[in-house]
């Protein structure tokens, strides 16, 4: 860490080169001595990051900012927010795989104290100068393994564990729990030796069936969401957990967090009911499709599914609390009828247990992109294939 770079007319010069192309920066030569221009250009690429993602960092002043790839696996504040709120108030709580301090930021405003363990010394000193520019004063930085360092704590040395297990193992992308560092399978006895609470950041892509079958005393999974598009599975183990683990669909956005819970248990049980699109139809968010809801979003909403493998819902009426997108049906009908149009069409494809997928579709029936009508080809309770014409409902 260059703390060159912190200087006052070295941070001037980088907030005059805000819109610049970083790459371009680098091969100038740099006005200040002591600071390479490779430096600078990474202080400017790693800020315009920043300044979408991660808008209080970019709008605090004095902040230093790391690599690239720091900054690409960070959460967002949007996520690292809802994780602060899993928090109790005034816990005690270590984060074990610290990374650019996003979520351990969040965390420490709820928090009494944080332990923070990030393994690149110079990351974790970067982390600690950010946290101190930010106002925060609660937070031990420790340049070293995480559970390395816990292995040397007493039990219940914590009230709650964080770890967003690295899903990089030789270059390449891993995925299962198992193939993370640290691998929280093998691990997760002795974490709830050092905490009560467990929770753990995955991938979007895990399975959580498997997982949960892979974890002990899981009590909550919650999938977010951010704009419709699905972020991040966190597990929350709690030790000696024997009730029913809730699984909470959270769709997130900068205005609001709406929130879909419900049990594995509920999921099984629930006897969906199915029909013919009525006056509107429903597509469940991410947070929700990936939660596995399908049986009981109808049942909660009181909507007919339109098949077991279509999640798509309808309803009469137009239910402002549906946590996913609105439609209006404009006209429905078969997929045979449809292929007879010759009139040319401009719509937002989608495909929902069908044949064939959109870009085809699009192609093959000539259907420009864009619009404000949304088609949707799907099945439906008949096994009969369908085209629904629609237009967004406002809001």
């Amino acid at each position: 860490m260059n703390t060159a770079i912190l200087d006052l007319h070295v941070q001037e010069y980088l907030d005059a080169q805000a819109d610049m192309h970083a790459a371009g920066l680098a091969f100038k030569k740099s006005p200040f001595a002591g600071i390479s221009a490779g430096e600078l250009a990474q202080q400017v690429d790693s800020r315009q990051r920043c300044r979408k993602k991660l808008p209080l960092w970019y709008k605090s002043p004095g902040i230093f900012y790391p690599p690239r790839i720091a900054i690409e696996q960070a959460s967002s504040e949007i996520t690292a927010a809802y994780k602060g709120r899993l928090i109790d108030s005034g816990s005690r709580v270590i984060d074990l795989t610290g990374g650019f301090g996003v979520d351990a930021f969040y965390i420490a405003r709820r928090a009494k104290v944080l332990v923070y363990c990030e393994q690149n010394g110079t990351l974790a000193e970067i982390v600690k100068h950010n946290l101190s520019a930010m106002g925060v004063e609660n937070v031990t930085v420790k340049a070293m393994d995480g559970l390395q360092y816990l292995q040397g704590e007493p039990n219940d040395a914590f009230d709650c564990i964080y770890l967003d297990p690295s899903r990089r193992k030789d270059t390449r992308r891993v995925f299962l729990l198992n193939d993370c560092e640290p691998n929280i399978i093998a691990c997760q006895d002795l974490l709830l030796q050092k905490a009560k609470y467990i929770i753990v950041k995955t991938a979007p892509l895990l399975d959580i069936s498997s997982t949960l079958q892979a974890l002990r005393d899981v009590r909550s999974v919650h999938v977010l969401s951010v704009d419709n598009e699905c972020k991040e599975l966190l597990f929350v183990l709690e030790r000696g957990f024997e009730g029913k683990t809730q699984i909470i669909a959270a769709a997130l956005s900068e205005k609001s967090v709406r929130n879909f819970r419900f049990s594995v248990e509920d999921e099984k049980s629930a006897v969906p009911t199915f029909g013919l699109p009525e006056t509107y139809l429903y597509e469940p968010d991410a947070a929700l499709l990936k939660a596995g809801g399908f049986r009981v979003i109808g049942e909660r909403y009181g909507m007919r599914k339109l098949h077991i493998n279509t999640h798509l819902y309808t309803d009469q009426y137009l239910r402002a609390d549906f946590i996913g997108r609105s439609f209006y049906i404009d006209k429905i009908m078969t997929y045979a009828d449809f292929k007879k149009l010759k009139t040319p069409l401009q719509a937002n494809i989608s495909t929902r247990n069908f044949p064939l997928d959109p870009a085809t579709l699009a192609k093959k029936h000539r259907i420009a992109d864009g619009g404000s009508t949304y088609i949707f080809f799907c099945t439906g309770p008949g096994k009969e294939l369908l085209v629904i014409f629609t237009s967004k409902c406002d809001g």
